[in-house]
C-alpha cells in the first residue's frame, strides 16, 4: 500500500506546507537524509495551536498539537520529494519542543501525538528516535514544535 494511501485510509488530511516565518528552508536533503525544519501546529482552518503546558494547555491539547506538528512535517517531507512520499525509508529522529512550565514532566506523553502519527503512517519505517524537550516559549506562541531527520530513496 502506497503511503498516500494509508493517509487516506487513516482518514488523514495532509495541510498545505507552511512557509518558513524566518531566515530558513523548509527542508535540506544531504546524503540520503532530509532535515526539515521544525513545524508549528495549525488547526485544519489554519489558525496556530499555543499556550504552555501545565498552565493553559493540558496534556491531551499538546498531544494533539503535537499530530497537527507531525501532519505538517509530512507535508514537508512530501514537497521536498516532489510529492512522492514513497521516498520515505525511515523516520530517523523527531524533535520535539513542548512550551511548558517549570514543573510540568509530561514532554514524553505530549511528543507521543507526533510519534504515534509517524507509526501509524508508515509502519515500521516510522519508528524512531526521539527528544522530547520542555522549553520556556516557542515562536508565535505555539505549544510545540517538532522537528525531523528523515532518511530517503534516491529519486
Amino acid at each position: 500500500m502506497s503511503i498516500e494511501a494509508r493517509i487516506a485510509e487513516l482518514g488523514l488530511t495532509l495541510p498545505q506546507p507552511a512557509a518558513p516565518v524566518a531566515a530558513y528552508v523548509p527542508a535540506v536533503e544531504a546524503n540520503g537524509l532530509l532535515h526539515i525544519s521544525g513545524q508549528l501546529p495549525f488547526r485544519a482552518d489554519g489558525s496556530l495551536m499555543t499556550g504552555r503546558l501545565g498552565e493553559d494547555v493540558d496534556v491531551e491539547g499538546g498531544r494533539a498539537a503535537a499530530e497537527r506538528c507531525g501532519l505538517m512535517l509530512i507535508a514537508q517531507i512530501k514537497a521536498a520529494l516532489g510529492g512522492d512520499l514513497d521516498r520515505v525509508e525511515r523516520i530517523v529522529k523527531l524533535g520535539a519542543f513542548i512550551s511548558s512550565t517549570a514543573d510540568f514532566t509530561d514532554q514524553p506523553k505530549v511528543a507521543n501525538g507526533a510519534s504515534e502519527l509517524m507509526a501509524a503512517v508508515f509502519g515500521d519505517a516510522g519508528r524512531h528516535a526521539r527528544s522530547a524537550v520542555g522549553v520556556p516559549v516557542l515562536p508565535l506562541g505555539a505549544c510545540v514544535e517538532v522537528d525531523a531527520v528523515v532518511a530517503v530513496r534516491p529519486a
